[in-house]
């Protein structure tokens, strides 16, 4: 089993829209998801609560369960997780991804 978790500060105005509005967004966009890549075991995206000038603060938090690494990388080229990807890139300042076995 591999858990993906990517986490993402958000910039405070892109594409027309603040940052709360492209958080829900992005959530929308990515719990779409598991329906279209049946690789997905589990999707769960969360929007932080806590806004505030701790540069550790990220606003949207993504994990993702896959069966093997393989799946993973299925996931991570689909074409509808690439039409996510596409957007969250206009709206993102920083990314951190951490993948790991469980």
């Amino acid at each position: 089993m591999i858990k993906h978790i990517v986490m993402w500060k958000l910039k405070d105005v892109a594409e027309g829209k603040t940052r709360d509005e492209n958080a829900r967004i992005m959530k929308e966009m990515l719990e779409t998801l598991p329906p279209k890549i049946e690789e997905l075991q589990q999707v769960e995206v969360g929007i932080n609560i806590l806004h505030g000038a701790d540069q550790s603060i990220c606003d949207v938090v993504l994990t993702v369960v896959c069966e093997n690494k393989e799946d993973l990388q299925a996931y991570a080229v689909h074409p509808d997780h690439q039409k996510a990807v596409a957007f969250i890139k206009k709206v993102v300042n920083e990314r951190r991804v951490v993948d790991y076995e469980q």
